[in-house]
């Protein structure tokens, strides 16, 4: 009779010692859900999908979103950009700034193309490409608009690129969009190729002297200014070395991003940040990214679509870890900056077994 009274008093105990971690952590969980700090992460990260906003009005009302949403946004810089202060084809640079400038400029054996650097931070992970020569760069656009659109890999062998990230957003109703239909207005080879509803921003793109142009500008316009290729997204980051004021987390939350960039030297940079990977690389905040750009000396910047289209392409190979479809070779999107080697320059694809 002792060894059976025993027992029950250690099921009892046991019993409550798991009611009582329940009560904690649910008591842990409604104190975290009130917390103005992750409002501020859970609100906006919500909000900037496509098809997950739902989660924000899980676990709030319609007006608490709204006030944390009124509180967390962008003031982008909108002013003129001196083209003047981009300088392109002066000597290789052998003077740095920083540790970060030195890395850029230190070329990877057999590669005068471009530079790839790996971006480990605690929160996210990602990768930057340094393109030394700006003329390099071109804009794809998927070869069968209204339909279907390409992934990045894709777009490299259609094109004969060695790097591509993609560009601007598209039509993506309950998370199902292909990439076929484009948002905004698309320029290519200085001409208006295509002009569609919902297009969020301005114009980001290069001139035909191989600038970086982000404008408000018409289609129209932009051309007449010298616009080559352009994509309609944003928002602008840094403009003429100003950074946009972001309120909070600028509204965008934390997630997965892909980016554009400019040197006053003339040096492209293009930014992707794997992000939605648990246990690996959870996003980045626009603040995050700037951060990142003005490291190596981003002159002007802008956001590009993210989330899942966040996809970069090397020498043929999807290399970035997308947080969806990745087994597939990353999403189809409706356009994408390439790099096109056109001099024929050494262009050797690094090893990515040599990154951590």
């Amino acid at each position: 009779m002792k060894k059976v009274k025993k027992k029950w008093k250690l099921k009892i105990s046991k019993l409550t010692i798991l009611v009582l971690l329940l009560d904690i952590l649910v008591i842990d969980g409604l104190l975290l859900v009130q917390s103005d700090k992750f409002k501020s992460f859970w609100i906006p990260t919500a909000m900037t999908t496509m098809s997950h906003k739902y989660l924000a009005y899980t676990l709030y009302d319609e007006n608490t979103v709204n006030k944390v949403m009124s509180e967390n946004y962008i003031e982008s810089n909108t002013e003129k950009m001196n083209l003047d202060d981009i300088v392109i084809g002066g000597s290789f640079k052998t003077h740095y700034t920083n540790k970060y400038e030195q890395e850029l400029f230190t070329k990877d054996e057999g590669n005068d193309v471009y530079k790839t650097i790996r971006i480990i931070e605690p929160k996210y992970k990602g990768w930057l490409i340094g393109i030394y020569d700006p003329s390099d760069i071109t804009l794809g656009v998927t070869k069968k608009l209204k339909v279907v659109g390409q992934t990045t890999t894709s777009f490299l062998k259609d094109y004969d690129g060695v790097v591509a990230i993609n560009g601007g957003g598209f039509e993506d109703l309950d998370g199902w969009g292909n990439g076929a239909i484009p948002y905004g207005a698309i320029i290519q080879n200085g001409k208006l190729v295509w002009t569609h509803a919902g297009g969020s921003g301005g114009l980001i793109g290069f001139t035909k002297d191989h600038k970086m142009y982000l404008t408000d500008k018409s289609p129209e316009d932009a051309i007449a200014d010298g616009m080559e290729y352009a994509v309609e997204f944003g928002p602008n980051l840094i403009v003429n070395g100003k950074v946009s004021k972001i309120h909070g987390d600028g509204g965008w939350g934390t997630a997965p991003r892909s980016v554009i960039a400019q040197r006053k030297d003339g040096v492209v940079l293009f930014l992707i940040i794997e992000g939605r990977l648990p246990g690996y690389s959870i996003g980045a905040t626009m603040n995050d990214v700037i951060d990142i750009l003005l490291r190596y000396k981003a002159y002007n910047a802008a956001n590009l679509d993210g989330g899942a289209s966040s996809t970069m392409s090397i020498d043929g190979k999807l290399w970035n870890r997308p947080s969806a479809g990745g087994e597939y070779g990353g999403r189809t999107v409706s356009n994408a900056w390439i790099v096109t080697n056109k001099q024929n320059k050494p262009c050797k694809a690094p090893d990515k077994k040599s990154f951590k």
